[in-house]
């Protein structure tokens, strides 16, 4: 239930807006808290309204019973009891009614016209030269605006034009004010201003004439009439309204208190930008001067000098450098040279002739000796298989002595053959005179 209470209080908050509401009082309560509880009837339906503490301003609060009354508020639920009702933020009696149609005609036609237009607007200056005032001189609105800005910032002149803020003559009288305002060209902001009243007590700030005098101002016009809730067709045409007298004070200067602290700090800031100029611009002229003592010509001379005495010693250290390079490339060359003299070539090839001569004769020694081994071996060998070892034994080798043909078969030689035999030494000739075929030999 408190869900559906909540969403048809949002409904109705969002799809009505604020309205008037004409009926006659009844059931009017007034509890300790100060709020005011009454119902809003006519001859077919009623309104259960709810007027709190701090809405009520003006007369209209000796409300009673039977009072024909409009009501301006916003339509809504209070969500506990499910009741539907109107929160009440301004009432005025029923007469007000033919005041507000002419309110809403004029109204429309100015918007129409685009008097209300945020494009017209202009900004209000964020330190005035001259305040100027349209309101009168004997009124609670002037003392108001004059204690905000004498204590918010009292060195701000003020020009007060006078005017009539009530009655059938003030409209002609705040224009009139306005006029001379603009004529004499003493300040650069304006203040339009009375207290709070009823709707008739405002009703030279909805004439047509004051709003086109504000709209044809060309110095910016601040709006200031009557409290939070009331609204003129001034408060639309002028550059900024403000909610009351004091707070159109407010708005038209900047607080002392903060313009001394911000100048302070930027007092405090352009010390700390000075100094740190100053600390720039002597390190500039430090440099300078250091720059200026290295360029006369004591300076240059002195660094000239410094300049040949290195030059000389790199020159000295590179002329070492050369003659040591030179003479180690002398030393190799020399070197190189003696390697291939010819005094040094003859030398060495005739130690190398005696060393191949010595080598030479070793080695042809080595090799007779190698040779003569070698043939002492063959020589054993042959001897040893030679015929003459055997006929050194005693034996004899005979041949043929016509055909020289070695005997070996005594059955070849006939009686009367001729032989030669030949012995370990010498040989001997001999004739046959027997053959004996057989290998025994004779005892």
């Amino acid at each position: 239930m408190s869900e559906l209470n909540r969403l048809a209080r949002q409904l109705l908050e969002k799809g009505i807006a604020r309205v008037w509401v004409e009926g006659e009082v009844s059931n009017l309560a007034r509890p300790a808290s100060g709020h005011v509880y009454f119902t809003l009837k006519d001859a077919k339906a009623q309104l259960r309204c709810a007027w709190f503490k701090q809405r009520q301003r003006g007369p209209t609060i000796q409300l009673s019973n039977g009072d024909k009354m409009l009501a301006l508020g916003k339509v809504g639920i209070y969500e506990t009891r499910g009741e539907y009702q109107m929160v009440v933020e301004r009432m005025q009696p029923i007469g007000e009614g033919e005041l507000r149609r002419r309110f809403e005609l004029l109204k429309i036609k100015l918007q129409g016209e685009g008097l209300f237009d945020d494009d017209r607007k202009r900004e209000l200056p964020s330190l005035p030269s001259c305040i100027g005032i349209v309101t009168s001189p004997s009124g609670a609105a002037v003392r108001d605006i004059l204690s905000v800005l004498n204590r918010r910032f009292p060195l701000v002149p003020v020009v007060i034009y006078p005017s009539a803020v009530q009655g059938d003559a003030a409209a002609g009288e705040i224009v009139a004010a306005i006029k001379t305002a603009t004529k004499r060209d003493e300040c650069d902001v304006l203040i339009v201003s009375r207290g709070g009243g009823s709707l008739e007590d405002l009703w030279p700030f909805n004439e047509e004439i004051v709003a086109r005098a504000i709209g044809d101002c060309p110095i910016p016009v601040v709006s200031a009439v009557g409290h939070e809730v009331d609204f003129t067709i001034a408060d639309f045409v002028a550059d900024l309204r403000a909610a009351t007298p004091s707070g159109a004070a407010e708005l038209v200067v900047p607080d002392q208190d903060e313009w001394r602290r911000r100048i302070s700090a930027t007092v405090v800031r352009i010390a700390a930008l000075s100094r740190s100029h100053l600390e720039r611009t002597a390190q500039t002229v430090d440099w300078l001067s250091k720059r200026l003592g290295q360029s006369s010509p004591a300076s240059i001379v002195a660094r000239q000098k410094v300049w040949l005495a290195n030059l000389q010693q790199v020159m000295a250290a590179a002329m070492r450098y050369g003659l040591t390079k030179r003479s180690g490339e002398l030393e190799r060359v020399r070197s190189r040279l003696l390697q291939r003299s010819p005094a040094l070539l003859v030398q060495n090839n005739v130690a190398r002739l005696n060393s191949l001569h010595h080598r030479l004769q070793s080695s042809g020694r080595n090799h007779v000796q190698q040779r003569q081994n070698q043939l002492e071996l063959v020589a054993r060998g042959l001897h040893s298989v030679s015929p003459l070892a055997t006929l050194d034994r005693g034996y004899a080798m005979v041949t043929d002595s016509q055909t020289g043909q070695v005997v070996t078969d005594a059955g070849k030689l006939a009686i009367g053959d001729s032989i030669s035999a030949r012995l370990s030494i010498g040989s001997v000739d001999a004739t046959i005179t027997n053959v004996n075929r057989n290998n025994e030999l004779d005892d």
